[in-house]
C-alpha cells in the first residue's frame, strides 16, 4: 500500500518546488480571510461588516487563481495573465480604499478604526506580493510596490487623516509591500532555476547516450572501413583474372573469403566489447557520474578474484541502477555494497531519491537486467521500501566458475 507520505515523495524535485510555491502563496488567501475579514465581520458588525468580509473574501480568491495561473506561466504551461493581473490589481485597490472610508465614515470607536485598518493592510500587502509572481520585468515589480504604498498616502489624506500619519502608514505598505513582494520575485527565481537544472540533467543523460552511439559507431567504422574497401578491390580484381582465365582469380577470392571472416569476427569483439561491463570501472564510473550530479556515492566490497562472466552481468546492474538514480530518483545518497556469502555474491544498490517510475520492477531496463542475470543463473529484486530503492543482485560463484 501506497503510504500517506508517497504522494510527495513520488513527486520530482521540480515538482516538489512548484507544489511548495503554490501551496504558500495559496495559504496568503486563507490568512486574509482568517486575519482580516473574519475580525472585520466581528468587530464592525451588521451589513457594513458582512461587506467588508464579502470583499476580502473576494480579494481572496481571486488572488488564489492568480497564483495558479502565474505559477502556470513561470512554469511554461500557460501565457501571462496579464489581465487577470489587472483585476487583482484594481479589486486590491478598491478594497483599501474602501477599509480607509469605512474607518474615516463608517462607525466610530477603535474597534472599528483596527478592523479597517487590517483589512486595508494585509489586502494591500498580500495583493501586491501575489501580483509580482506574474510580472517578468523588475522595474514592473518596483512600480507596483512603490505604486501602492505612494498611492495610500494621498488617501488617507483624503479621508482627513494628518500628513505625518499618512506618510507612516505608506512607509509601512512600502515594507510590506517590499518583502512580499521580494518573497514572490525568489520564488519564481527558485522555481525557474530548479526546472533548467532538471532540464540540464536531462539533456546531459541524453547527450551521454548520443556520444555512446557515436562512439560504438566509430569503433565499427574502424573495423570495417579498411576492410570492406580492401574485400572490395580483391573481389574486382577476381572478377578481372578470372575473365582472362588466370588461375590466380582463385587465390584472390580465397583472400577475399579470409578478409571477410576476419572482419566478422573483429565486428564480434566490437559487440561483445560493447554489450559486456566490467564491474569495477562500473563502480568507479557510477561514483563519478552521481558526484558530477551532487548525489553521495559510497561504494564498498571487492571485485577482484570475480569470474569474468559475473563481473559483466553485475557490471550491467550497476549501470542500469545508476541510469534509474539519474534519470527517474530525486537521490542525494547512493550507497553499492559487493559482499560474498558462501558461493554466492551480492550486489546491492540502495538510494533514497523514490518515485513512481523507480517503483515500478517490471520496466525494460529491469527485465534486460534478469534476463542478463539468468543466463548466469542469477537473480535480480528491486523495489521501494520506507523512502529507499533497493536492487538486489545475486550471483553464484561456484556454479559460474565451475
Amino acid at each position: 500500500m501506497r503510504g500517506p507520505g508517497s504522494w510527495w515523495r513520488g513527486k520530482s524535485t521540480p515538482a516538489k518546488v512548484e507544489t511548495y510555491t503554490r501551496g504558500s502563496f495559496h495559504f496568503f488567501a486563507v490568512m486574509e480571510v482568517t486575519v482580516a475579514g473574519l475580525p472585520a465581520l466581528a468587530q464592525i458588525g451588521g451589513a457594513l461588516g458582512a461587506l467588508m468580509l464579502g470583499l476580502v473574501c473576494a480579494h481572496a480568491a481571486v488572488c488564489a487563481f492568480t497564483v495558479s495561473r502565474a505559477v502556470d506561466w513561470v512554469c511554461g504551461g500557460r501565457e501571462q495573465p496579464v489581465r487577470l493581473l489587472g483585476v487583482l490589481g484594481a479589486l486590491t485597490a478598491v478594497v483599501g480604499v474602501t477599509a480607509l472610508a469605512v474607518s474615516a465614515y463608517g462607525p466610530q470607536g477603535e474597534p472599528v478604526d483596527s478592523a479597517a485598518g487590517g483589512v486595508f493592510g494585509t489586502v494591500t500587502v498580500f495583493g501586491v506580493g501575489i501580483l509580482t509572481l506574474g510580472l517578468r520585468e523588475r522595474r514592473h515589480v518596483y512600480a507596483a510596490v512603490a505604486g501602492f504604498a505612494a498611492g495610500s498616502a494621498p488617501f488617507m489624506i483624503a479621508t482627513g487623516e494628518g500628513v505625518l500619519p499618512a506618510l507612516v502608514v505608506s512607509g509601512i505598505v512600502l515594507a510590506g509591500c517590499g518583502f512580499v513582494a521580494f518573497t514572490a520575485v525568489f520564488s519564481v527565481w527558485l522555481l525557474r532555476a530548479v526546472y533548467e537544472l532538471d532540464e540540464a540533467r536531462e539533456t546531459r543523460a541524453r547527450l551521454a547516450v548520443a556520444e555512446e552511439r557515436l562512439r560504438f559507431g566509430r569503433d565499427l567504422h574502424d573495423v570495417l572501413g579498411r576492410n570492406l574497401a580492401v574485400i572490395a578491390l580483391k573481389s574486382e580484381l577476381a572478377v578481372q583474372l578470372a575473365r582472362r582465365g588466370r588461375p590466380e582469380a582463385e587465390e584472390q577470392m580465397i583472400e577475399v573469403q579470409r578478409i571477410a571472416q576476419e572482419s566478422q569476427r573483429e565486428v564480434r569483439e566490437v559487440v561483445r566489447g560493447y554489450r559486456e561491463a566490467d564491474l569495477g570501472a562500473e563502480l568507479s564510473g557510477a561514483r563519478g557520474v552521481l558526484a558530477a550530479a551532487g548525489i553521495s556515492c559510497e561504494v564498498s566490497g571487492l571485485v577482484a578474484g570475480l569470474p569474468d562472466e559475473v563481473q559483466s552481468a553485475l557490471g550491467w546492474v550497476v549501470r542500469e541502477a545508476t541510469t534509474n538514480v539519474l534519470r527517474h530518483g530525486n537521490a542525494e545518497r547512493c550507497t553499492v555494497s559487493v559482499r560474498q556469502r558462501e558461493d554466492r555474491v551480492i550486489l546491492t544498490v540502495e538510494n533514497d531519491g523514490v518515485s513512481d517510475v523507480t517503483t515500478t520492477s517490471g520496466g525494460s531496463g529491469l527485465a534486460g537486467l534478469r534476463e542478463r542475470l539468468a543466463a548466469v543463473a542469477g537473480t535480480l529484486e528491486a523495489g521501494a521500501e520506507e523512502g529507499v530503492f533497493r536492487v538486489v543482485a545475486e550471483v553464484p560463484v561456484a556454479r559460474v566458475a565451475a
